[in-house]
Formats: C-alpha cells, sequence, structure tokens
C-alpha cells in the first residue's frame, strides 16, 4: 500500500479489479508495462462463494487470449469443455445443434467458475514485477490533461500515468465523470443463477431453452454439475427466489426436464437485473472505457466478458506496440484506434442479443412458428451454421494478436 501523500507514477492505471481490470492489467505487464491496479474490493473477499456464484463461458477466442497472458494453465484444471449446443424453443420439436467436430478438435468454449477466474488472476498478478494491485482501496478521483493522468486515490496517495482504463463496471464513476453519455435501458427480467448436481452425465452438452420469460441455460460444469443461468420475469423472481429448498427445486425441475436425472441444487442462489448500456464514446483524453464500463449485453448467448477479454486483448496490443516505438500509450491515435477496431463487434453482439432476447421470450403462436422454422433451417444449412459457430467462438473479423494464438 502507499503512504499518504506519496506518489507513484505507472505508465497504465487501472481502475477496478474485477475480472476485466486484472485481466488487461496481467496482459500489459507480463509485456513490461508498468502498470497500477487500484480496486475498492477486499481480494480475499472477491474469493469467497457468497461474492460471486456465477460461471463464465470462455469462448475458444478468449482462452486463446488466457493462455497467452499465462492464465490459462492456472485454470484449465476446472474449466469444462462445451462440445456441444442444443438449442430449442420452449418444448417444440425443432431445434438448433452446435457440434464442435463440424470445426475441428478445439471445443466451443469452457465453463469457469467465476472464483475461478478470480483466483488465477490475483495468483498470476502477484508474480508480475511492473504490476501493483492496490487493494482494497478508493479511487476518489482521476485527472486527465495533456501530460497524461493522475489518480488520488483514498488514503492520500496519488498515481501518475500516461493511460486510465476504466474498468469499474457499467455504473461507471471514470466514465460519468469524463462526461461520456450511454444509451441504456432496463429488461423486465431478473437472472437467477445457481448450481445443480445431477445423476447422469452432461457430457459437455451445453443447453439453452427459450422458455416465454426468457432463456434458461444449462452450462456443462465439472464434477457432473450445471450451472443454471435462469431468465425470469422481474415480477416473478423475487417470489421465486424467497421459496424454500423443495419449493425451489420443483421450479428449477420444471423448466430443466429429466434428461440428466434427478437435479439437487448445490450451494446458494443468486440473482441480479438484467440490462442492457451501451456508451456513446469509448475513449476520452487519457482515458479509455473496457468491459462493462463500454457496453452491457443480455446474457442470452453468454458473450458479455467474453467482448470484454476482445476489448482487453485490442487495448493491450495497441499499448505495448506503443510502447516499443517509444511513443506515448495515452495519445489520441491510440485511443481512436481502439475505439473504432472495438466499436462495431460490440455494437453488433448488443443489437443481436437484445432482437433475439426479444423475439424468443413471448408465445405469440404466429411468431413462435417463424423462430421454429428458422432454428430448423439454420439446422440445415452447415455453412451458416459453421459461420454462426465461429462467430460465437470469437474467430471471426479483424482479430488481434493474442485471439489468433499469437503472442503479444
Amino acid at each position: 500500500m502507499l503512504g499518504a501523500m506519496q506518489q507513484r507514477r505507472v505508465e497504465l492505471i487501472v481502475v477496478g479489479g474485477g475480472l476485466t481490470g486484472l485481466t488487461l492489467a496481467i496482459a500489459c505487464a507480463a509485456c513490461g508495462i508498468e502498470v497500477a491496479v487500484v480496486d475498492r474490493e477486499d481480494p480475499a473477499a472477491m474469493l469467497a462463494e457468497p461474492f460471486d456464484g456465477r460461471t463464465t463461458a470462455i469462448a475458444e477466442g478468449s482462452k486463446q487470449v488466457l493462455d497467452g497472458i499465462g492464465l490459462w494453465p492456472l485454470v484449465a484444471g476446472a474449466a469444462e469443455p462445451i462440445l456441444e449446443i442444443r438449442v430449442a424453443d420452449n418444448n417444440s420439436p425443432l431445434f438448433l445443434h452446435y457440434d464442435h467436430r463440424d470445426l475441428g478438435d478445439a471445443p466451443l468454449g469452457y465453463i469457469v467458475e467465476n472464483r475461478v477466474l478470480r483466483r488465477a488472476l490475483i495468483e498470476r498478478a502477484r508474480v508480475l514485477p511492473s504490476l501493483v494491485h492496490l487493494a482494497p482501496l478508493a479511487v476518489e478521483r482521476v485527472e486527465r490533461g495533456g501530460g497524461g493522468a493522475r489518480a488520488y486515490l483514498a488514503d492520500g496517495s496519488v498515481l501518475q500515468g500516461e493511460l486510465a482504463a476504466a474498468c469499474d463496471g457499467r455504473r461507471s464513476p471514470l466514465r460519468e465523470a469524463a462526461g461520456i453519455r450511454t444509451l441504456a435501458w432496463d429488461y423486465p427480467q431478473t437472472g437467477i443463477v445457481c448450481t445443480v448436481r445431477h445423476a447422469l452425465p452432461h457430457h459437455g452438452v451445453a443447453v439453452e431453452h427459450f422458455l416465454p420469460a426468457g432463456p434458461f441455460a444449462i452450462l456443462p460444469m465439472t464434477e457432473q454439475r450445471s450451472s443454471i443461468v435462469w431468465t425470469e420475469r422481474a415480477a416473478l423472481a423475487p417470489g421465486i427466489l424467497a421459496l424454500d429448498e423443495a419449493g425451489f427445486r420443483a421450479e428449477l425441475a420444471r423448466r430443466f426436464g429429466d434428461f440428466l436425472g434427478e437435479v439437487e441444487v448445490v450451494g446458494p442462489r443468486w440473482s441480479y437485473p438484467l440490462s442492457l448500456l451501451h456508451a456513446e464514446r469509448y475513449v476520452a483524453p487519457r482515458l479509455a472505457l473496457v468491459g462493462d464500463a463500454a457496453h452491457v449485453i443480455h446474457p442470452i448467448a453468454g458473450q458479455g466478458l467474453n467482448l470484454g477479454i476482445r476489448d482487453i486483448a485490442v487495448l493491450a496490443e495497441l499499448v505495448v506496440d506503443a510502447r516499443r516505438l517509444g511513443l506515448d500509450i495515452g495519445n489520441s491515435v491510440l485511443l481512436e484506434r481502439y475505439q473504432r477496431w472495438r466499436r462495431f463487434d460490440n455494437m453488433a453482439l448488443a443489437a443481436v442479443t437484445d432482437a433475439l432476447n426479444r423475439l424468443f421470450s413471448n408465445s405469440v403462436p404466429p411468431v413462435k412458428l417463424l423462430r421454429d422454422l428458422g432454428l430448423a433451417a439454420i439446422d440445415k444449412l452447415p455453412p451458416m451454421k459453421r459461420l454462426l459457430m465461429r462467430h460465437a467462438m470469437g474467430l471471426v473479423g479483424e482479430l488481434p494478436r493474442l485471439v489468433r494464438g499469437e503472442p503479444l
């Protein structure tokens, strides 16, 4: 911890030490960039089960990024490969089936518990000599000017750097202080998350049922478990969450089905409101928005963190290349390049997930028939299916080096 009134000079100041902030810091620090991460949360508390019981779907492209910065070996043993994805509209006989073998040997992605990711990030951060992790400690304000960025911390100390990265979440104080407006709305839905253990093996198959209230996803985990991401009407969710163990299990079983045998809920239940947010700009002088500070999407496709990881791969590449050329890593040309590179991908996926949620979260018969026929048609078109699979794996578009499996 820095002492009162002490000043420290680094190159990159990362505000927010969650999954996005620490990943960005590690990507840059692994290449010798001097990085300081500041986070108000206690790292020990972040590793406790009650802090975050969610899992993350890591796409193949994101796995390449984590491997390239030395993180994947720390989580691989606790990552369950997704070998197939089955998408069905409620109880319709028509469905869409993705199989990783249609593209080669690589899985479609992996399911990893957020606690596992956080533990790996903290462990990796501790061994990088050019990274300092200041937590728990709050950032009171960040001043940005032509010469750099200055972060004033709650203990009276000051960080000076060339660039500040806002990794401080969907309600980003840095974004608001920069006057960057957002397009945002709340969905009339709540996400319910829990873990179940089942009698039969899942064989690496992820299942997504589209129900009238929203998608109900069953995501394969290690140890014959699955993560449930259950989208429910916001008005009904509190009552479901308040049910006793038997009542909650009964509601879950109605949606889950019996294809994996008897199901047991293990561990706590969590819930969170669902929303969409997109920043009008990703950059301001000496400031880059990364991850949820720039964009939040519906979890219907499990792509939220994957978008953030692609932000990280692009920004880290630009920063590292600028430093190698002896350039200012906070220069406006670099920031504009970051914004242009990431904007279309993020906006496109936000639009697609929003449209899918609206299309499938209703039970109007003509609409239901059309979307069922659409799922079946895509399932019978191998070239279209392969393209959609590559999109889901994060392997389409202008890819940064880390996503391509190349070193920074």
